[in-house]
């Protein structure tokens, strides 16, 4: 699935139980239809609703990965803002301290006039010396004290900031927490109808969800664009019956864009957690010119992703149950083709 958005569950209660329904009809006209013709074909609704809530599950996986990798970010930008919030109140104390002992130091030195001490001096030219080294001290007292109000306001906005991306990261938070219960409500779903065939139907259902293949050595069809995609691919292979956990960017669990996140990180490339960002994360060809390494992208909502291969296929990590493998290219309907 790919990522790390909030899907209304309107229908989505009534599919299920239709579907339940029709299996139930099924199981009940088992004793008429020969057991390898219902082991052929699972029930086309019950297929197809459990596709849907995949694919929606799917959608809400890559908002989940999107809301975390900004809370990621927002912590990041909330701790650099403490330390230097701290800094500055540590600079401003020092300030202080420094004004205070030059206020106090004239206070106990004050008293005669300027022009009654001169005129009392029994050193004038000493005087003249001294006042001239007291206007510099002044000059740099009111500096200094410029300096104090300028890092006073620069605090209360780095408290402001500060207050800011709490506030955002709580935000985060939260719907973080509300695309995961979204996740497992329609994964759960998901389960109950397969869980409902007989083996043999779910075999089959397995059989053919996407035409997953797992037995496709020496793929031929192209060469990588580059060095890096090269790399990108021989550690997506790597990863080759790994299982799908949603949420996940590796070593032993991937979704969609997790894997091709890790991949690439192997090949010292940094992508965007997400599904639709990876789709922008370099330059885009069309599918008659894909090359081992590049991104394909599915879907009008970019919500999958997979690599391609060679040879027609992609290797991608499909859905939950399914671990990382290959499959055709032409699966799902493709959005796009990025080149990293």
């Amino acid at each position: 699935m790919g990522s790390h958005r909030r899907l209304a569950p309107t229908g989505f209660d009534k599919g299920a139980v239709a579907a339940l329904g029709l299996l139930s009809g099924a199981a009940a006209a088992l004793g008429a239809v020969p057991a390898g013709t219902a082991a052929a074909a699972p029930h086309d609704d019950t297929r197809a609703e459990v596709d849907r809530l995949y694919e929606e599950a799917e959608q809400a996986t890559e908002a989940y990965n999107k809301a975390d990798e900004k809370a990621d970010a927002l912590r990041e930008k909330v701790t650099t803002a403490q330390d230097r919030i701290a800094r500055q109140q540590e600079r401003i104390n020092t300030m202080r301290e420094a004004l205070g002992s030059l206020a106090g130091a004239q206070y106990r030195a004050g008293g005669l006039a300027p022009a009654l001490a001169l005129l009392f001096s029994d050193d004038p030219d000493d005087y003249l010396d001294k006042a001239a080294a007291l206007d510099r001290i002044n000059a740099h007292q009111a500096g200094q004290l410029r300096e104090l109000q300028t890092a006073m306001r620069e605090l209360a906005q780095e408290r402001a900031e500060a207050t800011r991306a709490l506030r955002e990261l709580e935000k985060s938070r939260t719907a973080v927490a509300r695309h995961k219960k979204t996740v497992e409500r329609k994964l759960a779903r998901a389960r109950q109808l397969l869980n409902a065939l007989a083996p043999a139907e779910r075999a089959a259902f397995d059989r053919a969800s996407r035409s997953g293949r797992t037995d496709l050595p020496g793929l031929t069809g192209g060469v990588p664009a580059s060095g890096r995609a090269a790399a990108a691919l021989a550690a997506a292979r790597s990863a080759l019956g790994k299982p799908y956990v949603w949420g996940a960017n590796g070593p032993s669990g991937f979704d969609c864009s997790g894997l091709m996140q890790w991949s690439y990180a192997q090949a010292g490339v940094s992508l965007p957690r997400t599904s639709q960002a990876q789709r922008y994360a370099g330059r885009q060809v069309p599918l008659s010119q894909a090359r081992p390494g590049d991104l394909v992208v599915y879907r009008s909502d970019a919500g999958h992703v997979g690599m391609y291969v060679g040879n027609g296929q992609v290797i991608h990590a499909p859905y939950p149950g399914a671990p990382v493998r290959y499959d055709p290219v032409g699966m799902m309907p493709v959005a796009s083709v990025t080149r990293v």
